[in-house]
Parts: structure tokens; sequence; C-alpha cells
């Protein structure tokens, strides 16, 4: 078996490489090619964690595993750690034996930035010149510099709840020669594409605060009873995810779903999009939204990747298990 330890992670995964990875899970995944398990999340009652497991197969890369981890809020402020803690393991598809090892934290950072960018680059109009963030924790950073890499924006504007953290997207603006300004939630609505990053339980951003043709990548929901829009945003937009069934349950989609504003056959993949099975955006007045709840086999497809890597770099640590 491989390990490949976090320290290793950020010299050998580069953003475009988990774009590429990400793009090509989410048009198996449409295509019936891969599959992902049920995910276990849980609020395990010690240091107000969320704990889960997220797996999946894909059967033309033969790639199968978990990641188990989750987000621990009080690492930053007491033990001067990221707050989102997590492990990949792969399996031999063959044989069920353990085949390796990954650190998930960067991965994890990495993957879900990967995923918002893919939905920029298939969903949000092409003139698109501000962006918005709601959200500005450790997270944020990898967000907002992957959706620049997708359009040639011309300015950042953003909110936080905190707003002693506007720091951090005003630093990834300067590194891109980008003016920031931040806002009021009022404010989103001089935005073309607008990313939440957040671990909020309640709506934050509204109808009224959106603007006809933004598209919208909702990327903090991925437990239930979490929410970062209101549930008729979602009856104005035409929504995309990775995933129905889990958007359905543990995604944006699961309030919109349960109030009976939007069904389930309201929801597409992006995968679909990605191969031209769906048409995606249509119109530079329709409001895109994409609920990016995490799948298992986007961490899958990272992972893989980075053991691949660090095997032929001779960096992978190979144990006998």
């Amino acid at each position: 078996m491989y390990i490949v330890p976090e320290k290793e992670i950020a010299g050998l995964m580069t953003r475009e490489a988990a774009f590429d990875a990400v793009e090509k899970v989410f048009a198996a995944m449409a295509s019936g090619d891969a599959y992902n398990f049920p995910v276990v999340r849980e609020a395990i009652g010690h240091e107000d964690a969320l704990y889960g497991f997220k797996g999946g197969f894909d059967r033309a890369g033969l790639t199968l595993g978990l990641k188990a981890g989750g987000y621990w809020p009080n690492n930053l402020e007491k033990r001067g750690l990221i707050n989102h803690q997590s492990t990949v393991f792969l399996f031999d598809p063959d044989t069920g034996k353990a085949k390796a090892m990954v650190g998930g934290n960067l991965l994890t950072a990495l993957r879900t930035a990967a995923a918002s960018s893919v939905s920029i680059k298939h969903l949000a109009r092409k003139d698109a010149k501000v962006i918005g963030m709601i959200g500005a924790g450790h997270q944020a950073k990898f967000q907002l510099r992957a959706a620049l890499e997708q359009r040639q924006f011309e300015k950042v504007i953003g909110w936080n709840l905190h707003p002693d953290m506007l720091p951090n997207l005003q630093e990834v603006a300067d590194e891109a020669g980008l003016p920031f300004e931040a806002v009021e939630l009022d404010g989103m609505r001089e935005a073309d594409v607008i990313i939440s990053i957040t671990s909020s339980f309640d709506a934050i951003l509204n109808t009224a605060q959106v603007s006809p043709g933004t598209h919208i990548a909702c990327m903090g929901t991925d437990t239930k009873g979490k929410q970062e829009v209101d549930p008729q945003l979602l009856v104005a937009a035409d929504v995309f995810t990775d995933e129905v069934a889990q958007s359905i349950s543990i995604g944006e989609t699961q309030h919109a779903v349960a109030q009976g504003l939007i069904q389930e056959a309201d929801v597409a993949q992006i995968g679909a999009v990605i191969n031209g099975t769906n048409p995606g955006r249509t119109s530079g007045d329709q409001i895109t939204l994409f609920d990016g709840t995490g799948v298992g086999l986007q961490d899958l497809a990272v992972a893989a990747s980075v053991v691949d890597l660090a095997v032929e770099q001779g960096i992978a640590i190979e144990v006998d298990f």
C-alpha cells in the first residue's frame, strides 16, 4: 500500500489537474460510468464537529475508495489547524485490498474549488466581469483563485458575516491585479457570478439580491440542515448539481424540495452539460445555480491522480499492509 502524506500534496496536485479530474468524473457520472455511495455525515457531539464518509466507484477508471473526514469548527482558534480535516483511502477493485492512503485536506480544498470552477466554465455567461464571494474563510481563497481562471473578470466583490476576514479575498484579488470591494448583500446584484462558501444553517442570499443572468455556485451546503440561499432562489434559477440524489438530501436543494417549491426532476447533473446532453445556459438573462454538494468520486479522482504522480516521482511511501 502507498501512503502520500499531506505535506507532499502541494507539490503534486495543481489547480489545473484538479479541474481536469473533476470535470471528467462529473461527465462519467452523468454517462453512468461512475457512481457514488450513500453519504454518512453526522454531528458527533464533540467539539461541534461534523464527521462522515463519502465513497464511490468509477468503472472506467477502476477507482474505488472513500474519503473520511469532516469539519471541526474550533480547530483554527484552539489548535492552529484548518477546520476541514480528511483522508482518502483507495482500494484495488479487483481484490478489495487497500491500495493507498492519501492526505485529503488540500485535495478537498482543490477539488471543491475545481467543482465551482467547472460550473462557471459551463454555465456562467461568457461576458461575466464581476465575481461576488459570500464567505471569506480558508476555502474561499481556493474558490476565488480557481474561479478567476474561467472568465476575464474585472472586479471582485465580497461579503462575510465577520468582515475582519475579508482581507482573505482582498489578498487573492491583489494577486490577480483586480480591484476588490466589500459590499452588503444587496451589493451582490452587481455580480455576474456568485460563489457562496460558508458553513451556514440559515439562508444568506435572497432572490432580490441576484440580478438576471447571474450564475451562482452554492458550495457550502453538504449536510442536512445547512443552507446558504433562500429556497425561492432555486425556483427562479435553472438548477444543476454534481449528484441529484445527494443534492436533494444534503445539498442546497434539500430545502426547496422539502417545501415543494421544486421537484427532483427540476435538478440536472452538471455532467450532462459537460457531455452535451443538457444545453445548460440558453439565454443571457437566465439565472443558473450549481449546488456543489461534494461527491466522493471527486476525492477519489484527485487522490488517484496524486498517487500516480507520487509513485512516478518516488515520493510515495510503500508499506506492507
